[in-house]
């Protein structure tokens, strides 16, 4: 019989799965490793934490479910976007990875659109220069760090980086490298004009391919430390978001994702390049060949109701390790019994500065209209709804470029929570469905194998054999009324505090 296996190198941890070729999980393993913030608004990794959690998720996997290693036909893998990994001649790892939610290459984006220009930089890349993307990290490490970007020879995306320690071979593909702000995403490929304005040899990026060709195959030092057979094709995978979207089935016009892992995406589909020419939202190249999408992020997600749990929920941690249950379980179950619009408590989910619809590093965390008569209760509930609003900024944004969404399917970690996804189907006033597998990029990836291998035609033939609706929430009317009053306020708070936004980080920054 044959498997296929989706690796996804994600921000806390790296999940490999392995599945069927119907799509069923067939044995899973979670590696956890930590971030590094040095300073307020920056965040790292070691790249060399995401290889050994994914030797031994590998490892864990084959021994639980019994698959000889000749029977896995194809390897996928997904990763956090954006993140910076440099290599020197000798293929070691020059200093942390600068990951997709550091904020502190504020003037190197000025920088970029400068040296670029605004328009063409937006013509070329379909997006304007954010502190989030590779590019900004680059051009912050040449201005910062002059004697390690001078010893580096190769630049990698962090599963890209996992991909040259499985093959030998430096490769990405076109989903990813979308967010490096590299590349032609009209042409799908590296963009010699841009790279020639900020100065970036072209030597030092890695071949591009279309996200289900095969990039390599397994090398004989990967596969004894990890059990894996010699010569297994590696696709070229895909980043989190666009992996993710393969895993949901969102390959063709009219149905949109919901996700909600570290950071919030809002993801469509759309045959043909679409850019906002504001650039509250991104245009990336999409997994499937020839098509695109667009996608609206908000960085503090999941992060913000981590935040909130490690902060004020031990009494939930305490009692769901006692109970052996998932302390996000108690806590949706506390959030429940605060009434929709938590009588006027709102929450900005700003904890990363933010992208959609704001591109502003500045923006913070903030709770408005708290009284004495709200509670800890009170305040998880607005995390939660804050997080979604931040969505509807997302979901508003990508109708108003004309996209269609008839269906909006929900996945991530906030994809379990039933309170999270009512939240989604009241705020956007349409349906929210929930589909046969929750391993979102991981499944994507493991589909991608699966055509490269040529189990599968193509990529819609794939999502066809393995993704089934099979749940879906409808809006509440009362609710869609509240929120949308709601709405109006939380759009007006971004507004009214953007000034003190900055004003903090100057008076943060100052030395």
């Amino acid at each position: 019989m044959a498997y296929l296996l989706g690796i996804d190198i994600g921000t806390s941890g790296t999940k490999t799965v392995l599945f069927d070729i119907q799509g069923n999980s067939v044995a899973s393993a979670l590696g956890e490793y930590p971030l590094y913030q040095p300073h307020v608004g920056w965040a790292e990794q070691n790249p060399e934490d995401w290889w050994n959690a994914t030797v031994s998720t590998i490892q864990a996997v084959i021994h639980k479910s019994g698959v000889k290693a000749e029977d896995i036909k194809g390897i996928g893998l997904s990763g956090q976007m954006h993140g910076l990994v440099l290599l020197d001649k000798d293929h070691n790892v020059l200093r942390p990875s600068i990951i997709w939610c550091d904020q502190r290459t504020g003037k190197e984006c000025e920088q970029i659109t400068e040296l670029v220009g605004k328009e063409k930089l937006i013509e070329i890349t379909a997006n304007p220069a954010l502190t989030g993307f590779t590019a900004s990290k680059v051009m912050w490490v040449k201005n910062h760090e002059p004697e390690l970007y001078e010893k580096a020879t190769k630049i990698l995306l962090p599963k890209d980086y996992i991909r040259f320690m499985l093959t030998g071979e430096f490769a990405t593909e076109v989903s990813d490298a979308s967010g490096m702000q590299f590349l032609n995403v009209a042409e799908r490929k590296w963009s010699d004009e841009v790279l020639t304005r900020l100065g970036i040899d072209k030597v030092l990026l890695p071949e591009v391919y279309e996200s289900q060709e095969v990039s390599g195959r397994v090398s004989s030092r990967a596969a004894k430390l990890t059990g894996l057979a010699e010569g297994t094709p590696v696709v070229g995978g895909g980043g989190d978001q666009a992996a993710g979207a393969v895993g949901n089935g969102i390959v063709k016009p009219g149905i949109v994702s919901s996700t909600i892992g570290t950071s919030g995406v809002v993801f469509a589909y759309t045959d043909k390049v679409t850019i906002d020419p504001y650039g509250r939202v991104h245009t990336f190249c999409h997994a499937v060949p020839n098509t695109w999408h667009v996608m609206g992020v908000t960085q503090g997600a999941g992060l913000s109701l981590k935040w909130f749990r490690d902060n004020f929920c031990m009494p939930e941690k305490e009692t769901a390790e006692l109970m052996e249950v998932d302390p996000y379980y108690l806590m949706d179950q506390q959030a429940d019994k605060v009434k929709p619009g938590c009588d006027g408590l709102l929450y900005l989910p700003y904890l990363m500065g933010e992208r959609t619809p704001h591109l502003d590093p500045d923006a913070k965390g903030v709770f408005f209209g708290l009284s004495a008569r709200h509670t800890r209760r009170d305040m998880l509930r607005a995390v939660m709804e804050g997080v979604s609003y931040s969505l509807k900024d997302c979901m508003e944004i990508i109708k108003g470029m004309g996209i269609e969404v008839n269906e909006v399917r929900a996945s991530g970690g906030g994809g379990k929570s039933k309170l999270w996804k009512q939240m989604q189907a009241d705020m956007f006033n349409a349906d929210i469905v929930t589909i046969n597998s929750s391993e979102g990029p991981a499944l994507g990836v493991a589909l991608l194998a699966g055509v490269g291998a040529g189990i599968y035609s193509s990529v819609p033939e794939a999502c066809e054999a393995a993704i089934k609706r099979v749940n879906t929430q409808s809006p509440i009317a009362e609710n869609v009324s509240i929120y949308n009053k709601y709405y109006q306020v939380y759009g007006n708070l971004y507004r009214a505090l953007k000034d003190q936004f900055k004003t903090i980080s100057e008076i943060i920054n100052t030395k």
